[in-house]
């Protein structure tokens, strides 16, 4: 795999699919999942922090069709191996949104990238760009409760 060329399938985890996540805010809920990554060693200590900042200046809220969706992630040099952590909401956490950080998303799925590579990152957001632009696909993933499926309908 060339360098910040990832391919989806190599950065999911059947342990970082997470069901049925509480929070009662964003900050909660970027915290909580951050510390799961922490804990296995795929990120720094400064990566919650970084990406809870990030998110303030820069919201990545999506008003997809049929779910709404969240993309959180943060500078490169927080991470030290690439993932991407899912998070599916017992109910929906509110974000802003990208184009318009007025409007607000009510997200359900959260897709939470940890990056060492800039062009990485643009590379794995295009590709789930791609997904969020499937409503079956989306309505799909709502319903999952399999983390093994949930990595097979992305990688699909």
């Amino acid at each position: 795999m060339a360098k910040g060329i990832f391919n989806l399938k190599d950065l999911l985890y059947e342990d970082l699919v997470l069901f049925d996540i509480e929070a009662s805010d964003d900050e909660k809920l970027l915290r909580k999942m951050s510390e799961k990554i922490k804990e296995k060693g795929f990120v720094k200590d400064t990566f919650a922090d970084a990406i809870v900042k990030r998110e303030q200046i820069f919201p990545t809220g999506l008003s997809t069709e049929g779910i709404k969706v969240a993309i959180p992630h943060t500078d490169i040099e927080h991470v030290i191996t690439p993932c991407v952590t899912i998070a599916r909401l017992k109910k929906p956490v509110i974000f802003k949104e990208m184009a318009n950080e007025k409007n607000t998303v009510p997200a359900e799925i959260v897709f939470m990238l940890a990056m060492n590579a800039h062009d990485g990152q643009v590379n794995v957001l295009e590709k789930l760009m791609n997904i969020f632009c499937n409503k079956e696909v989306l309505l799909k993933l709502s319903t999952i409760d399999n983390a093994a499926e949930m990595i097979q309908v992305l990688t699909e």
